[in-house]
Formats: structure tokens, C-alpha cells, sequence
């Protein structure tokens, strides 16, 4: 899908009526901006607030994968991953304003799709919540666990637990790169490592995260 035609339209994706999204304003017909395929990210940003749509397709076309990969990764679901992706770059077409460039883009976007997959498992977590004839509620499932038979959904307290008892070196890389979504590029530099000793620490830290979580619902 087209991803102009799909910005314009009901963020419900209701293909036959076209809304109109107040917090753009289009650029002034009497200063004509010119858009660069090689322009970084705060500039295609500061442009596509003013209603640059160009811009904002250069940024789509930059960060769609990368933005698909996570969500497929956090859902394992390809479907849902297309719906969230779309649903991402909806809201970022809505928020793009508030980027201010404190942090990469890549940071920043990284948050903004977390946060919608996270909204999305709540939405879908409360739908699903419903007890069974038997009394019982049904087990929800979170995918890529080390247990294939399946590992019940914890809630943000178990979560937190468990993060608090990793080690302080697979803590530090854990919460940095899952949670508020630094490269590792940038954590080694944050924390004076060499790159591949971020992607070692943060392997050992999902694994030992995985057993403690495992641990508490067992």
C-alpha cells in the first residue's frame, strides 16, 4: 500500500473516506522546499512537520524495515507486524513534530514502535481476558521463549523482577538496548565496550531473563 494514500486516510484504514489531519500545515506555494534523498534525519523531520509529504516518504522508505523487523520480532506474527508498522508510521505522522533531535531518530522511532506493539499486547491482553465455561481464564502465550511449549504472559511487576535481578552489566545493556532502544553502537560507546561485547551481554541478559521469568511461572 501506497503509504501516502494510507496517511490520508481514517486511521481505522477505511478506504473509502480521506481524513484530514490538523497538525500539518502545507509548505507556502511561495517558498518551495527541495527535498534530498541524502538529507539526515532532523532535517526530513523539521520539513515533513510542515506538511512536507516528500519527506515523510524518504523517512518511510528509510525506517519501514527496520521498523517491520522489530514489530515481527516482538510478535512473531507477520500479519500483525504489517498492521502495527502501518499503525506506527501513522502515529509518527501525527507526533513527527515533537522530535526535537536530543537523540537519534533511529532512538527515537525505536520507542515510539515499542510503545505501540506494548499497546497493542494491552488491547489484545484485555480482549483475550475472558474466563472459560470451566472458570478458568486461558493461558496467553508470549512468543520466542525458550520453552516451546509456551510460557503464560507476565505482567509488568514479574517483568520488572526479573530485570532487577540480572547482573549489573547484562542489566545495564538490557534496559538500554530493549527498553529505551540505543544501538549498540552507541552503548559501546555509553559504557566503554566494544561492540561485541554490548550483543554478548545483551544475548546472556535475554537468556538469563528468559530462565527467571520461566523460574516465576513454573
Amino acid at each position: 500500500m501506497d503509504l501516502t494514500s494510507a496517511i490520508e486516510r481514517d486511521g481505522a484504514f477505511d478506504f473509502e473516506e480521506s481524513v484530514e489531519i490538523p497538525l500539518f500545515h502545507a509548505p507556502s506555494a511561495s517558498e518551495p522546499v527541495v527535498v534530498s534523498a541524502d538529507s539526515d534525519d532532523l532535517t526530513l523531520c523539521r520539513l515533513a512537520a510542515d506538511g512536507n509529504l516528500t519527506a515523510f516518504e524518504l523517512i518511510y522508505q528509510r525506517y519501514h524495515r527496520r521498523t517491520f523487523s522489530l514489530c515481527l520480532r516482538m510478535t512473531n506474527s507477520q500479519t500483525e507486524a504489517e498492521d502495527l508498522t502501518q499503525e506506527v508510521f501513522i502515529q509518527l505522522f501525527r507526533k513527527i513534530g515533537s522530535f526535537r533531535g536530543d537523540s537519534a531518530f533511529s532512538t527515537w522511532l525505536h520507542r515510539l514502535t515499542v510503545n505501540q506493539v506494548l499497546m497493542h499486547f494491552r488491547r489484545r491482553s484485555v480482549k483475550n481476558e475472558k474466563v472459560s465455561e470451566s472458570g478458568e481464564v486461558p493461558d496467553q502465550i508470549v512468543h520466542g521463549t525458550a520453552n516451546p511449549n509456551k510460557m503464560p504472559v507476565v505482567d509488568r511487576l514479574a517483568l520488572n523482577k526479573a530485570i532487577e535481578q540480572l547482573p549489573p552489566g547484562y542489566k545495564k545493556v538490557f534496559i538500554l538496548h530493549d527498553v529505551e532502544g540505543y544501538e549498540h553502537e552507541e552503548i559501546a560507546r555509553m559504557l566503554k565496550l566494544s561492540v561485541g561485547t554490548s550483543k554478548s551481554q545483551l544475548h546472556k541478559a535475554r537468556l538469563k531473563l528468559r530462565g527467571l521469568l520461566i523460574k516465576q511461572n513454573g
